[in-house]
């Protein structure tokens, strides 16, 4: 047998999840490995981002690192709201009660920042334990030896073995995807969100929002500025500047043929804006990202053999109506992960870790929150085209004016009961009628007008920063009909735009035109849409190498 390094666990991948993984395991005494495809924690991350800290969680961030909210997140979230848009109609729903359900705080938080500082703490740790974090590595795959999982494979360096690996290497996990837990067959398990950070001075963030220094503000959009794309916008405050963005779900961004830069636009240009922009924009960073919906991809049992995955690689993302939540889960499966693994350890069997780390996620509640039983229980009824149909229709009545007008208390109370918000189905007359109608109904007119000129798409693609390498990306297929979804879904390209990932292009041949694709990886934000949406073979890029976010 070949003799490579051995480490009793690998944790790949250093966001939140893996971090905690990787703490508490140290803290276990067990030797652990840490590998980072960024070229910083962080660099390679995106999220919304809400940070919770849920009362039920057995694990929350500030728990495994004491006075990381001083240090590394951005504006602690009080308010919450959601505004329902109808044209220039708005109605404001005040989400308290929900934002404070089973919530011990709440954070804005930049990836960058908060990444990079936890995984300080991590190298300290893993370090007395005889490991550390290690940057700049791409694990490519997973090291079989016998047809048993041994290890995981490296694009710079030797296979490294390991008694229990914890895959936190995020929704595109390679890991997942080699040990066949994870696949990129359906659209609908998927949203896509999209992300400006806005510059603000925190003076101006404080007396626009009406702040203090130490609060912060979180609003939802959603209703008919998205072109019937289901899904909706999120603002959130953060220190010096603003977290603004879109997520939709996939399926019906490919259906629609929607670009996800002009979604984004159609938020930041609403007249409900310029309260905020007091017609002042300046972009820092524009980004993108996958976002698994947990309701159908959290994996029911996240593990095989020596593998455990954390985070959006189990698919452990809570997208239900307004309730967004994933680093908080993200965190939990890690710590659970890394107790699951010290007593198997302690028991002289790592193998028996897995099954333990899925009990325990049972026990503790969390996959009751990632996959509630009331909406698989309704999916089938909820989601019919009958119902749809039949609720579209008494939306758009008098009756359903009516009701509106009479029961609009009920209404806002409905948006806050985590009960109802766990069954509601995902279809355009919740996501789209219903926010419309209501602002249509109970709204008030903006009386502001907007003049704000986000940047262009190759602006935005200009502006942030890359490491090119070889292609990782290539696409199987060219024609079309099997790709042609890509130039209008991946957010960094666009109909009639020459500079981004994928283009249309007509190529004649036998005295026939016919329509192809091409793809340039250089301006890739590894979202990741076109392997959902293509057919295309989809890796990472290198170790350090291809796109770095600042932001995050």
């Amino acid at each position: 047998m070949t003799e490579y390094e051995h480490y009793e666990a690998v944790v790949v991948g250093a966001g939140p999840g893996g971090a905690t993984a990787a703490q508490v395991l140290a803290e276990h005494g067990v030797e652990t490995l840490v590998l980072e495809r960024g070229t910083d924690a962080g660099s390679k991350n995106v999220s919304g981002g809400l940070l919770y800290g849920e009362s039920s969680a057995p694990y929350t961030l500030d728990d495994v690192f004491p006075g990381v909210r001083d240090a590394a997140t951005e504006r602690p979230v009080d308010d919450h709201y959601i505004h329902n848009i109808s044209g220039r109609k708005v109605k404001t729903f005040d989400l308290g009660k929900l934002h404070h359900h089973d919530t011990d705080w709440c954070d804005a938080v930049l990836r960058r920042k908060l990444d990079s500082w936890v995984a300080e703490r991590v190298h300290e740790s893993t370090r007395e334990t005889g490991g550390g974090v290690l940057t700049d590595v791409r694990v490519n795959g997973l090291l079989r030896e016998g047809g048993q999982i041994t290890g995981v494979t490296l694009d710079e360096l030797d296979p490294i073995r390991a008694d229990v690996i914890v895959a936190a290497d995020g929704v595109n996990s390679e890991l997942a995807r080699d040990a066949g837990l994870m696949d990129w067959e359906e659209p609908e398990e998927w949203f896509q969100g999209v992300k400006a950070v806005v510059e603000m001075e925190p003076e101006t963030i404080n007396e626009r929002f009406g702040l203090d220094d130490s609060e912060g503000d979180a609003h939802l959009f959603s209703g008919d500025l998205f072109e019937g794309v289901r899904g909706g916008g999120f603002l959130y405050t953060n220190e010096s500047s603003l977290s603004i963005g879109t997520v939709f779900h996939l399926d019906s961004i490919a259906e629609s043929r929607a670009e996800p830069h002009e979604l984004l636009d159609s938020l930041l240009t609403h007249p409900l804006m310029e309260q905020w922009f007091d017609g002042e924009y300046h972009e820092r960073e524009y980004s993108a990202k996958l976002v698994p919906d947990s309701k159908k991809a959290a994996h029911p049992s996240p593990h095989r053999g020596r593998l455990l995955l954390v985070g959006d690689a189990a698919g452990q993302m809570q997208a239900q109506g307004p309730v967004i939540k994933g680093m908080n889960h993200a965190v939990t499966a890690g710590g659970l992960a890394a107790e699951a693994i010290a007593e198997a350890r302690s028991r002289g069997n790592p193998m028996a870790a897995g099954h333990r780390y899925e009990q325990k996620l049972y026990d503790e509640g969390v996959m009751a929150k990632l996959r509630p039983r009331r909406y698989r229980a309704t999916r089938a009824l909820s989601e019919s085209d009958t119902v749809t149909a039949v609720g579209s229709k008494l939306l758009d009545s008098p009756v359903g004016t009516a009701g509106l007008k009479l029961f609009g208390g009920l209404v806002e109370r409905g948006f806050n009961s985590p009960t109802l918000l766990g069954m509601i189905p995902d279809t355009r007359l919740t996501y789209v009628d219903v926010p419309s109608k209501i602002g249509e109904v109970l709204g008030t007119e903006v009386d502001e007008y907007s003049d704000i000129e986000p940047p262009e798409l190759d602006d935005r693609i200009g502006d942030l920063t890359y490491n090119v390498d070889d292609p990782h990306i290539e696409v199987l297929d060219n024609s079309f009909e099997a790709s042609g979804v890509a130039v209008t879904a991946c957010p960094v390209s666009a109909e009639g735009f020459g500079g981004g990932c994928y283009r249309e292009e007509s190529v004649k041949s036998n005295g026939s035109e016919q329509k192809k694709v091409s793809l340039d990886t250089q301006p890739c934000v590894e979202c990741g849409t076109c392997a959902v949406v293509a057919d295309t073979k989809w890796e990472h890029p290198s170790g350090g190498k291809g796109v770095e976010f600042k932001q995050g």
